[in-house]
């Protein structure tokens, strides 16, 4: 096994080597403190106001994927191999200022200029994949991005203006010559990196994830590090050991066969979008209220799921979509039922040196009906207070088969074992759904915290499934329906 000691990454147009790389060494920190870019600031520190946007290019299976990300919580050993663009790169084919930027200035949508230039950055990304956006792409695009001062109208009236000022720049011209140079790039080595008592791992293969799994059974799984690198920035912890694995494209391979459909597990949400949503149209509303674009193209399926959080968004509605999970250990394979991973708080069934390898969801059944939820205090780019999913099948009238899964709601992500059993046998009325919405008092004794009390969560709960069945039978609502 080839071994390398160094990272190796562009930024803007020049190359950059590293050999003292810890891992908790966060992107932004090298480009404001080391390489002086000081146009991406740092807001929140924990990937969340966006100030902080660069892009970061990846060689794909055929093109040059340039992703929105944030500097602040992005490690910095992950970026071996790619191209960092910072908004000092921009500028127009004269060398003038780039179309999004001239759109900006054209529609004062910068006053105090703290977040702008993470806002150009987000509509860069989104300029590169569309000059000409819709209202509601441009308003996606922006959703990791906060303002305090502009109200957001200038900016989105600069989104839609962005493309008259051109629709090529620079970076596009270059394009070709910088997937050369990062495939050029491409030596099958593992690497190894140190730094102040911190070591960093980005293993060769998946086959070497799983050896240097074996090696080290207590090393930490980074792969989109968009909750590991808030321990790393706001709770200072410790990474003794890490492996970074973001890089290996082998896991983010989407399979899809007569019957179901598998996720590698670093698919990432933005990754996973389109042929979800081709099969699984409920879920349009929820999954564009998972975080911001920045953490949706860092953020991955397997990831959500290992990391194991009583409110991580994917866990409930793939439970009530019944996903299984293959987990891998050296060569050795395992599948189980995705709510038979959840153990108890902080404990999942995944053995040291195990790891996530796929997850898999079946295609919809004929009858059947599903809907997912999230609520929050914020409607985008926020923590779920309470979040669900919902699969039911009817047949003759009659309920055969059913699926509540909640987040939110106890230690871990959990199915409603009651309120389904309350389902089964039942006519599909509203009677039955609000009989299944009381007997949720069975399954469930939430706890109150800062995004919502137990109260608000058994109610709120409760009328998602009253919900759910006026959305899917197309009934209007009414007040005397809630519990």
């Amino acid at each position: 096994m080839a071994l390398r000691h160094i990272i190796r990454f562009m930024l803007n147009d020049r190359i950059i080597s590293l050999s003292a790389v810890a891992a908790t060494d966060m992107l932004l920190d090298h480009l404001r403190l080391d390489q002086h870019l000081r146009g991406t600031k740092e807001g929140c520190a924990e990937g969340d106001c966006g100030a902080c946007t660069v892009l970061v290019g990846r060689v794909g299976a055929e093109v040059l994927i340039y992703e929105p990300v944030n500097a602040c919580i992005r490690p910095l050993a992950t970026v071996d191999g790619c191209h960092v663009v910072t908004v000092e790169h921009l500028r127009g084919t004269d060398g003038g200022l780039h179309p999004v930027q001239r759109a900006m200035v054209d529609h004062h949508g910068s006053q105090c200029g703290f977040c702008t230039p993470g806002i150009v950055m987000a509509l860069y990304a989104l300029w590169m994949e569309q000059p000409h956006p819709s209202e509601q792409q441009i308003e996606r695009a922006l959703q990791g991005n906060l303002c305090r001062c502009t109200g957001y109208a200038p900016i989105i009236r600069a989104g839609l203006a962005m493309g008259d000022h051109g629709s090529t720049d620079p970076l596009m011209a270059e394009r070709d010559h910088v997937a050369r140079q990062l495939r050029g790039w491409q030596d099958g080595a593992r690497v190894d990196l140190s730094n102040e008592g911190s070591r960093a791992i980005l293993p060769a293969s998946v086959d070497d994830l799983a050896d240097v799994l074996t090696e080290h059974p207590d090393a930490r799984i980074v792969a989109g590090a968009t909750d590991v690198g808030l321990w790393v920035t706001k709770f200072l912890r410790d990474l003794p050991v890490a492996v970074f694995i973001s890089h290996l494209d082998a896991l983010r391979e989407i399979t899809e066969t007569e019957t179901a459909l598998q996720f590698g597990a670093l698919v990432s949400y933005e990754g996973a979008r389109a042929p979800l949503l081709a099969h699984f149209p409920h879920m349009a509303r929820y999954w564009d209220r998972i975080a911001g674009w920045q953490v949706r193209a860092m953020g991955t399926l397997g990831g959500n799921i290992a990391n194991g959080s009583p409110i991580g968004d994917v866990a409930p509605p793939f439970i009530a979509l019944g996903a299984r999970l293959v987990l891998r250990h050296g060569t050795t394979r395992r599948e189980m039922a995705l709510e038979d991973f959840f153990l108890d708080y902080g404990k999942q069934d995944r053995a040291p040196g195990e790891f996530v390898e796929t997850i898999r969801l079946s295609k919809p059944a004929p009858g059947s009906l599903h809907a997912a939820y999230k609520l929050s205090k914020r409607r985008d780019e926020d923590i779920s207070a309470v979040a669900a999913g919902f699969s039911i099948t009817a047949q003759g009238g009659a309920i055969t088969a059913a699926r509540l899964a909640f987040g939110g709601m106890a230690a871990t992500p959990k199915r409603a074992a009651h309120a389904e059993a309350a389902l089964i046998g039942q006519p599909l009325t509203l009677d039955s759904l609000q009989a299944a919405a009381t007997a949720l008092r069975d399954d469930f004794t939430p706890l109150s915290d800062m995004r919502a009390s137990a109260e608000y969560r058994m109610r709120a709960a409760q009328n998602l499934l009253i919900r759910f069945w006026h959305e899917t039978q197309g009934t209007p609502a009414t007040l005397e329906d809630a519990l």
